[in-house]
């Protein structure tokens, strides 16, 4: 849709349809710590942002390696890809804190460098999201931020998680070398971040990376990270969550020189004490498990004869799935608002199917004498809390809430969500795959960005968190869903057919790009192809990415019209 377009469809609904999309946008936001921390991030003893799963490839289906990140916070929703370039001797590499609330690429605002390092050589192609994500060589990063020790943060470390996650991307190919990366840089720079974990994964593996700082005596950092077992699934949503840590086995772990140390001088751990050290424990602030909802939905959904539940210490760190999965579950798992179990938000918000009006002259049919109830078409588990609140206080007074809020993965305060997919056996450019969302990903459709772009459509370039901006790809997205989330019951079939239908293309799609790429590879006049290879996937996921925010511009349209006539 085009602005003039745009501006047609507002007219002189404009500023009531502003105002109901700006209080419809705090639908899932998050809330605010006490005081300011690093980057002006709020601190909070407990953190409930973004949520990560990762599989390994004996796991899956088909042999891939998957992470994942929601960024669910007000953080930049702008998406860049950022070339692979070569540099002059003795160039240096800046680095940065401030970029997470941007508006647009070139933006400066906020923005201040804590130092920088000397640069290589040459850095890899990789897509810029908040938290960058993946390379030319299928490196794929998730996050989730975990808090950890309070006391444990130093603002005057020069690395914020998002520049480590750049710096690797930028420098390393598979997920053990960009560990070991991180470790060097902050053991010599400094870590200036409050706890957060990283999921790192390459076309074999992936590994589950927790770090925090080392106080503010010391600028260094904390850190350890598991490899999970390649059968197996794992998820971390903003907790601690490393248990006990073998260092005689650095397949499977790894961790900083001073992990025991800084414990022992804290009084977080005795080692005369009789009690094995678990990182989480140490490391954790307090909180009590090493999981929430989240985390215990997500294991017990995979492997539910273990007949895990809430009321345990302690969860498996990660679980062999009784079923393996795809991608497309996955991404299924990350539109799941738990619907159908003890935690659905909405099993109690049932209304009186409504009758049909007799036609004229017709006699009006008997009523049941059951009234057959069914679930209110404005229930959604993305309800407000001023909605929760009115309908928990409505009489007559209930012993226990009408609603129960329950923190679900996918959230309307979702800035984009990125499903990482990793397949060692093809070529990176067309083998790893960013399946990425703006907004809620229970309501986006996903859209394949290959290691293989080069570039993204201009509106992807703008972040929608500042202002309504009809040049804003994310708006196409949140302005759909919040409408959608005022008659869910109605408009769910036409989201989740749309959903379903980019999937569908995308996934048949797929074995002929992956043959199309293979064959510009192997060509010996690749002179004379249509395409390169980058190119070609180019190409492709902007048609995919175009067709999307299309598709949502007219989901828009048609659900204000239902919301405007029906009140």
């Amino acid at each position: 849709m085009n602005s003039e377009r745009f501006l047609k469809f507002l007219g002189r609904g404009a500023a009531a349809a502003l105002a109901l999309i700006a209080v419809m946008g705090l639908i899932g936001a998050q809330t605010p710590g006490a005081s300011p921390g690093p980057d002006g991030k709020e601190w909070s003893d407990e953190f409930d942002s973004c949520t990560s799963i990762q599989v390994g490839r004996l796991a899956t289906v088909d042999g891939s390696v998957i992470t994942c990140h929601t960024c669910d916070g007000p953080y930049r929703q702008w998406v860049n890809i950022v070339p692979h370039q070569k540099w002059p001797d003795k160039s240096m590499n800046k680095v940065y804190s401030g970029r997470m609330h941007t508006e647009f690429t070139a933006d400066l605002r906020g923005i201040v460098q804590t130092g920088e390092i000397p640069q290589v050589p040459e850095t890899y192609r990789f897509l810029n999201t908040a938290y960058p994500a993946l390379n030319e060589h299928g490196l794929a990063i998730g996050e989730t931020t975990i808090g950890g020790r309070r006391e444990l943060v130093n603002n005057e470390g020069m690395f914020m998680i998002e520049e480590l996650e750049r710096i690797a991307l930028e420098r390393c190919k598979t997920a053990r070398e960009a560990i070991k990366l991180i470790g060097e840089l902050v053991k010599q720079y400094g870590y200036g971040d409050f706890g957060e974990c990283i999921t790192i994964a390459d076309g074999k593996e992936v590994w589950h990376f927790e770090i925090m700082g080392a106080g503010p005596l010391e600028k260094g950092a904390v850190w350890a990270a598991v490899r999970i077992p390649d059968d197996h699934v794992g998820i971390s949503a903003n907790i601690p969550r490393i248990p006990e840590i073998d260092l005689k086995n650095p397949d499977r772990y790894m961790a900083s020189e001073n992990i025991f140390q800084v414990a022992q001088d804290m009084g977080w751990w005795d080692p005369k004490g009789g009690k094995p050290f678990k990182f989480w424990e140490a490391y954790g602030g307090g909180r009590g498990k090493p999981f929430s909802t989240r985390e215990f939905f997500v294991l017990d959904k995979l492997a539910p004869s273990l007949k895990l539940s809430m009321d345990m210490p302690e969860l498996p760190f990660s679980v062999k799935p009784e079923k393996k999965l795809s991608v497309r579950d996955v991404l299924a798992i990350y539109r799941d608002p738990y619907e159908g179990t003890d935690l659905d938000m909405t099993k109690n918000l049932m209304v009186r199917r409504p009758q049909p009006r007799p036609k004229p002259g017709e006699t009006p049919a008997a009523p049941p004498a059951e009234p057959q109830m069914v679930k209110s078409p404005a229930a959604s588990a993305w309800m407000s809390r001023d909605v929760i609140n009115l309908v928990n206080g409505m009489p007559p007074a209930t012993d226990t809430p009408r609603i129960m809020p329950a923190r679900t993965i996918p959230i309307s305060g979702c800035a984009y969500a990125t499903v990482l997919q990793v397949r060692g056996w093809l070529p990176p450019s067309v083998g790893a795959i960013c399946w990425f969302a703006f907004d809620n990903p229970a309501m986006s459709a996903r859209i394949p960005i290959f290691a293989g772009t080069t570039e993204l459509p201009p509106g992807f370039e703008i972040c929608g968190q500042h202002q309504f901006r009809l040049d804003s790809a994310a708006w196409a997205f949140r302005r759909a869903n919040r409408l959608a989330t005022l008659k869910w019951g109605q408009t769910r079939k036409t989201v989740e057919a749309t959903i379903a239908e980019f999937e569908d293309k995308a996934f048949a799609d797929l074995p002929l790009l992956e043959k199309k790429v293979q064959e510009i590879l192997a060509s010996k006049t690749p002179d004379k192809e249509a395409f390169t290879v980058e190119a070609y996937l180019t190409k492709y996921t902007n048609d995919m990415a175009r067709s999307a925010v299309q598709r949502y511009l007219e989901l828009g349209d048609k659900f204000w019209m239902l919301i405007a006539m029906s009140l």
